[in-house]
C-alpha cells in the first residue's frame, strides 16, 4: 500500500479536528491557500478535492492557466487596477469591500460570484468594510453581482470568538435585509479554524496547517 502524502495526511488531521468540533467535514468547504506554493502542490490539493485560494491576482493567473478544472478563489485584497484581470476568472472572489470595487467588477463580469469582506478585527492593517456598513453594502453588492455570503479575518493576538460571532450575526442581518439566504460564511484560518467552526463557518481558508 502506498504511503499517504504529507498533504493528504495533514488534510485527514484537519478533517478529524473538524469532526471534533461537532461539524461534518462533508459540509465544510476547505480552500487551500496556495500563496507561494508550486503548481505541483496545487495539483495535489485539487486531486484531494480542495478548492484553491490565492492572495494576489498576478500570482494566481499563471496557476490558473497551468491547472485546468480547479476551483480558484481570490482571497486577498483586489485592487481596482487588477479588476480587469480578475473578472470572470475566479469561481469566487472573497474580498469585495466597497461599492466602488463592486461597480468596477460588475462592469466586466456582472455574474461574478463574490463575498463581502468585513473587517471584524477592526485592525487598520486589514482590509474589509466596517461592520457598521455591512448591511448597506450587502444591499448594494446584491444589485451588482452574485453575492454569496460574507468573509472575515480573525484578530491577531486576541480571542477570535467575539469577532467570528459578530460576522455570523452580520451574515444573518444581511440575509434578512436581502430576503434570501447567503450560504457562505468564510472565516477561519490555520490558527483559529476550530473557533470559527463553533460560530458557524461554512468555509475555511487553510495554508500552513495543510502545507506545513
Amino acid at each position: 500500500m502506498a504511503l499517504a502524502s504529507p498533504l493528504s495526511s495533514r488534510l485527514r488531521s484537519v478533517q478529524q479536528r473538524i469532526e471534533a468540533t461537532g461539524r461534518d467535514p462533508a459540509g465544510i468547504t476547505i480552500v487551500a491557500v496556495t500563496k507561494g506554493r508550486p503548481v505541483t502542490d496545487c495539483r495535489e490539493a485539487v486531486e484531494l478535492g480542495l478548492a484553491l485560494g490565492e492572495n494576489r491576482v498576478q500570482e494566481a493567473l499563471p496557476k490558473l492557466e497551468a491547472i485546468a478544472g480547479a476551483e480558484w478563489h481570490l482571497i486577498g485584497h483586489l485592487q481596482t487596477n487588477k479588476v480587469r484581470q480578475a473578472a470572470g476568472r475566479f469561481a469566487l472572489i472573497q474580498s469585495i469591500d466597497s461599492e466602488r470595487l463592486g461597480e468596477e467588477l460588475a462592469r466586466r463580469a456582472p455574474a461574478q460570484p463574490v463575498l463581502l469582506q468585513v473587517n471584524i478585527s477592526r485592525e487598520a492593517a486589514k482590509q474589509g468594510a466596517a461592520p457598521e456598513s455591512a448591511v448597506s453594502l450587502a444591499r448594494a453588492l446584491d444589485r451588482l453581482l452574485d453575492l454569496r455570503g460574507v468573509m472575515g479575518i480573525g484578530p491577531l493576538g486576541r480571542d477570535p470568538e467575539p469577532a467570528f460571532a459578530e460576522l455570523a450575526g452580520l451574515r444573518d442581518d444581511c440575509q434578512q435585509a436581502l430576503g434570501r439566504p447567503l450560504p457562505i460564511l468564510s472565516m477561519g484560518m490555520s490558527d483559529d479554524f476550530e473557533v470559527a467552526l463553533r460560530q458557524g463557518s461554512t468555509m475555511l481558508r487553510l495554508g500552513r496547517v495543510l502545507f506545513g
